[in-house]
């Protein structure tokens, strides 16, 4: 069992709020992730969890058990930080079984502990070497091993890959995930990164100054973002946002006229006539069509080898994004026209909140 939770949580620098009335609960072995910009108090909420920052109000409950003033060594947590913080005058079975050896652990159970892991690891063979010797990569694994070896409670990862070249991380996101597998714990794991988050998450909190704007599974998060800033979040290329007017609503769905001119069906319920609205789509929502709704002139292609960024203009100025298969006729100047997949389409209210969707069997545009 190793659960946590935050009840209205607050965390303030002198007079600024970093952290403001957190509420969240992460379940028993759940791969949980942290995501938003800098500054946002991620990595604050990781610490305050952590035990190496106070929390002044609000209450932290592991286990049910509250902890706000339990110290760190106590709370059956381990954290792995950005920067490995290994011992540089250590061997690699010497740092990771460090902590045990401050916890009284004798020699011979510490070896076998520490051998234990390494194998899991693929460290076996690098045990008597020092961390200058060592990638990126390996010094990483050591860092994670030195808190798998205590067999805590949850695991706390504060971007731990961001000083990886990009072809690492993409390796290391991969072994963090079957490692998860493998223990069968519960892990929160602080990034900026929404690729990370994405694929590495059973669930994503999204952090905007201080406060959680949305928790869900990364599925749900991207196709039913509650908000426009989740929505602008999550995704690259980024959505793209049109302004529009609703001229027409129904118990089917609704009707917006962009600001470009072009016409949209949705499938939203509770527009009101004349209100202005901002359209979210997606840029692999788009396709080209003769007789698609967005019309304009092509600025410029991105080639990536297995898909194509199309970059359009609209009437008025408006540029949006979509993205194609490779080998779609797209050239600068070009006027070209795009169909929306109206499924995917979200709209958003001028306080820039999502508004609902009727269901799909339901929708006729």
């Amino acid at each position: 069992m190793a659960t946590i939770q935050l009840a209205a949580a607050r965390k303030s620098y002198g007079s600024a709020e970093i952290i403001r009335n957190i509420d969240l609960e992460i379940h028993d072995r759940e791969f949980v992730v942290f995501v938003g910009p800098s500054g946002c108090g991620k990595s604050t909420l990781l610490r305050m969890i952590a035990g190496l920052e106070d929390i002044d109000a609000g209450d932290l409950l592991i286990d049910g058990h509250r902890c706000n003033d339990v110290p760190p060594d106590e709370r059956g947590l381990a954290m792995v930080f950005q920067s490995y913080a290994l011992y540089p005058h250590m061997s690699v079975a010497d740092n990771m079984g460090f902590a045990l050896k401050l916890a009284g652990v004798t020699k011979e159970e510490r070896h076998r502990k520490v051998a234990a892991v390494a194998e899991t690891l693929q460290l076996a063979h690098l045990l008597e070497r020092r961390p200058k010797e060592l990638s990126g990569g390996q010094r990483q694994r050591v860092a994670i091993g030195r808190a798998i070896v205590r067999n805590p409670k949850v695991f706390l990862f504060d971007e731990p890959l961001s000083n990886l070249d990009a072809s690492l991380r993409v390796r290391m996101r991969g072994e963090l995930i079957k490692l998860h597998r493998q223990l069968d714990a519960t892990m929160i794991y602080v990034t900026h990164d929404q690729v990370e988050a994405m694929t590495m998450a059973d669930r994503i909190v999204i952090l905007n100054q201080g406060r959680i704007e949305q928790v869900g599974t990364p599925l749900q998060l991207y196709r039913e973002p509650s908000n426009l800033f989740v929505a602008g979040f999550l995704g690259s290329p980024t959505m793209n946002f049109i302004q529009g007017e609703v001229v027409e609503t129904h118990a089917k769905g609704s009707r917006i006229r962009l600001e470009s001119g072009a016409m949209l069906s949705v499938p939203h319920v509770g527009l009101v006539v004349g209100s202005t609205v901002t359209t979210g789509l997606r840029p692999e929502s788009l396709a080209v069509s003769i007789e698609g709704q967005l019309r304009g002139v092509v600025e410029f292609t991105e080639h990536l080898g297995d898909v194509l960024l199309v970059y359009m203009q609209l009437p008025g100025g408006k540029s949006v994004t979509a993205k194609v298969p490779e080998g779609t006729p797209a050239v600068a100047g070009d006027r070209i026209a795009f169909s929306v997949e109206e499924g995917a389409i979200s709209v958003f209210d001028a306080a820039g909140n999502a508004l609902s969707k009727v269901s799909a069997q339901d929708f006729q545009p």
